[in-house]
């Protein structure tokens, strides 16, 4: 035994509750404690490093000067093949525990000391390491997460006005009043009526009745009966909500109707219990038509991502954006030391690196041999899977979305990610990988009286075109349940996309209400196209996904003709908008008045207004769909541009903002405008490139500080051909539920051959029948031959 003077240092003690503790996988690296040498924790701030050839718990131990750590190594038990697995009994799944299927050994190492056998008379580290090793780790935090969701109440239940019950309205409390369903009942907490919910649940019966009479009766509240428990649990659905609620008086209210739930018995399954079935059993076929098993594919680039109970849409777009040569550039560096951090778990950079380096080196790539499927089964096991839990903590830090457990949708994680890049810091020699996927789309209005035009033009790195919904007739004998619609080419959408339309609008120039001719095209073109393909279509004011098929063949695709040629001498231009001043934005009054006519409140309709050039209803609508969750979404908007100055703000705001590479004016700027908000903040200033005090920008100049001019993104050389490399699919009926996969254009090892290669989360096969994926995809990524 060696005695140690290092242990004695205040800084070592146990974990607080609130401090994570990173004792499953490296910070820097996807090393594990599962692997033959094991991980080190450090005692002092709980980073887990790796000890294999990185080394990467000597190079924290050296850079904080933190000498004393906890290995860590995990080896697996043999588990008997005829053991029946335990029972889930409840949706917060902690049947079982890693003690059931791994043998752990830990010891206390001293870096300085150089000793493995430390001596501990006082008892001190058998304090830390218990505490260490009961502590909730980063990945365990986040499955709870994923299995509990939390609910709250709602205005519609807290103020629940019951009536007296009509006998009519319904036959009893065990049969649906509009049909013969005796299971998933509702029973609505207003009036008593009792009716089946919906069908898609998990397959389970319905006919949607109460739905229909939430409809009918504008009666807001539901209980779902068989979900009532005698502790006070049950589903509470709130119609005019449109999500699941809580009420804290569902005991008075059910005796109200004469269910004493102290007797209650739970016998159907919840809406949380239905969708987390729903969602595990969404699978992709991993088989070819013959019925053959699509064959694994490991190596450097074929590295899968655990699932970590709702992260499929994060899996499926940065396995296709590290498919790309711009990101692994950027991010890829197996040659360079990580970047030196106070705390790696926390750091985009360092996360970004983490991430490249388990997808792309082939590291981690490897049939997880613990796990198989019979003694006599000739498949090659898939891999076990890098759990990206770090990295989805990290770019979800203070987003009211991504910061839950709540399911995700894709494209719009796209977006933020590219934000998060965009505003990382870049240092010299490291660019950055989004600017290969930004263009210049111009838009031009054309009076049709006088004739005169205007052109705008705004940067983006994504485009998003509307399928056409045009349902098959019910004699086709394509008409089927799942496939309803009429097959679309992806030239007809872009057809729509880049067409003339004509927009009402007084012209500023002869006064003429006769319209506009609008018309969008490109003025540039990127090297990676991001294309969202929008089907779905509003049902009771919820966005509801077609399977629309979308025809997209092997030919290059040819976008030459879309791109814009610019103003001609020979046209003459509407005045200019106003630049500053104290004038308020004021809404196309018969483009508003559409637009709430539809549901949406009249804050939204004006944001949508002022974000799309206040023209038409078409081009507002589909900008609410895709800025719904916008965390600012609901704030009036500024009554005038005085409200864009800079004002005093917390030094510390500025600073945190600074890092991210905004400069101290505009960051002063975008906190004024978000209530010193600094993630909205962070938003405003992604949103609103050209959009800040104009005053700031002119004193800038007074001070000899050019404004600094920066290159058209993207180009306009002929020809403009793309390839498909990469596409996002969906499984299931909302954008919100399902499961997400992404399938990408790789050379198959051994082969020299380029395939296309299915990620189903840790599952990497080559595909078959992409075709039909391509069909119905959600985002595609085109790369510029």
């Amino acid at each position: 035994m060696v005695l140690c003077p290092h242990i004695e240092s205040p800084d070592i003690r146990p974990p607080s509750s609130t401090q994570p503790v990173y004792r499953e996988d490296c910070t820097q690296c996807f090393d594990s404690i599962d692997d033959s040498t094991g991980l080190n924790v450090c005692l002092s701030c709980f980073n887990g490093g790796c000890t294999g050839e990185r080394n990467h718990a000597l190079i924290h131990s050296v850079h904080k000067d933190h000498p004393v750590v906890l290995n860590i190594k995990r080896t697996r038990k043999k588990v008997q093949r005829d053991e029946p697995p335990q029972k889930m009994s409840k949706l917060a799944i902690s049947a079982e525990t890693e003690e059931d299927h791994y043998d752990t050994a830990t010891k206390v190492v001293c870096y300085k000391c150089e000793a493995e056998e430390i001596d501990d008379p006082t008892g001190k580290l058998a304090t830390v390491v218990e505490g260490i090793m009961t502590a909730m780790t980063f990945s365990t935090r986040e499955e709870v997460k994923a299995w509990e969701q939390e609910f709250v109440p709602c205005e519609h239940t807290l103020c629940l006005v019951q009536q007296d019950r009509d006998s009519s309205l319904n036959t009893g409390l065990n049969q649906c009043s509009g049909c013969q369903l005796h299971e998933n009942l509702w029973l609505c907490l207003e009036c008593g009526n009792v009716a089946c919910g919906r069908s898609q649940f998990g397959g389970v019966g319905g006919n949607s009745h109460a739905l229909a009479h939430a409809d009918t009766s504008s009666h807001g509240v539901a209980v779902k009966l068989g979900s009532i428990t005698p502790e006070g649990g049950a589903d509470i659905f709130c119609y005019k909500c449109n999500e699941e609620r809580t009420d804290p008086d569902i005991a008075s209210h059910l005796a109200h109707w004469g269910i004493n739930i102290a007797e209650s018995q739970k016998t159907e399954k919840s809406l949380m219990e239905l969708q987390v079935e729903q969602n595990l059993r969404w699978e992709f076929s991993m088989t070819t038509e013959d019925g053959h098993v699509l064959q694994p594919i490991f190596g450097a680039g074929f590295t899968g991502l655990k699932n970590l109970g709702n992260s499929c849409y994060l899996a499926s777009i940065v396995q296709c954006l590290f498919s790309l040569e711009e990101f692994q550039q950027r991010y890829f560096r197996p040659n360079e030391e990580p970047p030196l951090t106070e705390n790696p778990a926390e750091d985009f950079e360092t996360q970004m690196r983490k991430l490249a380096d388990g997808l792309l080196s082939g590291r981690y790539s490897k049939p997880d041999t613990m796990v198989s499927a019979t003694p006599d089964s000739t498949e090659v096991p898939h891999q076990k899977g890098l759990p990206p839990a770090m990295f989805k903590y990290l770019i979800g830090r203070g987003h009211p979305e991504f910061s839950t457990m709540r399911q995700q949708d894709a494209f719009e994680f796209l977006l933020h990610l590219f934000k998060l890049v965009t505003l990382s810091k870049h240092s010299s020699g490291h660019k950055n990988p989004v600017d290969s996927f930004r263009f210049m789309l111009e838009q031009r209005i054309q009076c049709l009286a006088c004739e005169k035009v205007r052109y705008k033009y705004d940067e983006q790195d994504n485009i998003s075109i509307q399928v056409p919904a045009r349902p098959l007739a019910p004699s086709d004998e394509l008409a089927k349940p799942d496939n309803a619609y009429q097959s679309v080419t992806i030239k007809e959408c872009l057809d729509i996309f880049t067409g003339e339309e004509i927009v009402e609008l007084e012209c500023p120039a002869c006064g003429s209400d006769k319209g506009f001719r609008k018309r969008s095209l490109f003025q540039t073109l990127p090297l990676e196209l991001v294309v969202n393909a929008r089907r779905f279509e509003l049902i009771n004011w919820v966005p509801t996904k077609l399977n629309i098929p979308v025809e997209i063949g092997d030919v290059d695709l040819d976008l030459s003709s879309y791109i814009s040629q610019g103003p001609l001498p020979t046209e003459s231009f509407l005045p200019d908008e106003p630049e500053g001043g104290n004038s308020a934005f004021v809404a196309n009054t018969e483009a508003l008045q559409q637009l709430l006519n539809m549901g949406f409140p009249q804050v939204r309709c004006e944001k949508a207004l002022h974000a799309t050039g206040n023209l038409d209803v078409e081009s507002a609508a589909n900008w609410l769909f895709a800025h719904m969750e916008d965390p600012d979404i609901d704030e009036p908007m500024p009554s005038s541009s005085t409200q864009h100055r800079a004002v005093e703000h917390d030094a510390e705001k500025i600073n945190q903002l600074g890092e991210m590479g905004i400069e101290p004016e505009r960051a002063a700027v975008a906190l004024s405008e978000t209530g010193g908000d600094v993630n909205r903040a962070l938003d405003w200033v992604f949103s609103h490139p050209d959009d800040w005090d104009v005053d700031v920008q002119n004193s800038q100049n007074k001070n000899g500080k050019e404004s600094s001019t920066q290159e058209t993104p993207g180009s306009a050389l002929l020809p403009a051909k793309y390839r498909l490399q990469s596409l996002v699919c969906h499984k299931g009926a909302s954008l919100h539920a399902g499961h997400y996969v992404a399938f990408i254009r790789k050379q198959i090892p051994n082969t020299g051959q380029t395939s296309w290669v299915l990620f189903n989360d840790e599952k990497v096969v080559e595909a078959d029948n992409v075709d039909e994926m391509k069909q119905f995809a959600y985002v595609y990524i085109f790369s510029r031959v």
